[in-house]
Formats: C-alpha cells, structure tokens, sequence
C-alpha cells in the first residue's frame, strides 16, 4: 500500500512502459522522427498518448478537439481509438510540424478522422460554436501556447457536451509551477489554470501526474 503516488525510477519506468504501452509501430516511427526535431520537447510520452486513448473509449468519445497539434501524436492516438464515424477538430498554426502529421496519419488510415485547421485556436474555436457547435463534442485535448489556456479552456467546456471531458497538458510545468522566482507569463497561465479548474464548480477535475501533468476537467449536468 502506498499513501501517495510513487516516484520513478528510470528503471522503474521502463518495467511500465514494458507491462503496459501497446504502441502501434506508426506511433513509434511518427514518435521517433519528432524526437530528431528542435522543439522535439513538445511531443507528448506515449504512455499519456495511451492514456488519453483510453479515456476517449472510456468515454464512447466521436467528436474531439485538440488544441495544440504539433507533429500529430496525440491526435492519432486520439484517432486510432474513435469509431469509423468518429472525427478530430485539430487545431495548429505551424504548417511544417502539421505536414510530418499528415504523412502519419494517412499511413495509419486516419486522415479522414482529422479535420487540421491551421489558423490561430481562439479563431477556430470560436468559430465552431458560431456554426451552433456548443454542447456537441466528447473530449478535447489543450496543449498549446500557455498564456491562452484560459481562453481554450472557456471554449472548449462551451463546446462539450455534459459528461465530456478536457485534458490540460503541462500543467506540472516540470516543477516549476512551485518555483515562486518563475514569473514568466507561461508559469503563471499555468498556476492560474490550475487554481481555476481545481475551484470550478462547472467541472469535476483530478490533475494526474503522468507526462508533464494533465489536468482532467469534466464538465458537469447542467
């Protein structure tokens, strides 16, 4: 028994990977080629890309959001684990990393789940709930630009549906959400965010300290 979450050992976390992560050769080669990238740092751990897929069946998810895209990991865990029908709102402003994304998810055979809007999220996000969008999506994913996360994270509960579910990404900034001489407007989006979603009587939250920390938000009845 274990009164709080056990630190892990290198070794320690290679025996979870080993006794958990069934990862598509795709994600791996999709997962090794960001890796030899300058913002390589971006990319998400494969068992949270795993994890969230998990969610997404949990919850019988068809419709998604992601706002963050990067080279495509999480949309294609994402992806791979939706029904035929199921479909991908991607949100991204970088056309470079969105094309190793695309060649990815066409080889796995889910390129027509993800519709990738390459403009500035806000503007997506927004523009969805002009086309009468609010309450019609399962999940969405935020992992972006952090001094917008409050924006995303207003939206996009807007456009969930009770009983859908936000995943907020870095929220454990490395550790740096506790270093008070952090005051870069990053750090501070951060702790603002989380100080917000743990306080929010709209959600039911529990930040998970798997990847960088996710933080899950989910939206309550109305």
């Amino acid at each position: 028994m274990a009164n709080r979450t056990i630190d892990l050992s290198d070794a320690l976390y290679d025996y979870l990977l080993a006794h958990s992560l069934n990862e598509p050769a795709v994600m791996r080669r999709l997962r090794e080629e960001t890796a030899t990238l300058p913002l390589s740092i971006m990319q998400i751990a494969p068992e949270q890309g795993q994890f969230m897929a998990l969610l997404v069946r949990l919850l019988g998810a068809k419709r998604c959001i992601e706002v963050g895209t990067f080279t495509g990991y999480s949309a294609l865990a994402v992806a791979l684990a939706l029904p035929p029908e199921g479909r991908i709102v991607a949100c991204d402003v970088n056309a470079e990393t969105a094309a190793v994304a695309k060649r990815y998810w066409q080889e796995a055979g889910v390129d027509k789940k993800i519709d990738l809007r390459l403009a500035p999220a806000v503007e997506t996000l927004e523009a969805l709930l002009a086309n009468g969008e609010a309450g019609t999506y399962d999940f969405a994913f935020i992992d972006a630009d952090k001094s917008n996360y409050d924006s995303y994270y207003e939206l996009s509960l807007q456009l969930l549906r009770p009983g859908g579910l936000i995943a907020i990404d870095n929220v454990l900034w490395g550790g740096d959400v506790l270093d008070l001489d952090r005051t870069d407007s990053d750090t501070l989006a951060i702790r603002a965010i989380n100080t917000k979603v743990s306080g929010d009587s709209r959600v039911h939250c529990s930040l998970i300290p798997i990847g960088d920390g996710l933080m899950l938000a989910r939206k309550q009845s109305a």
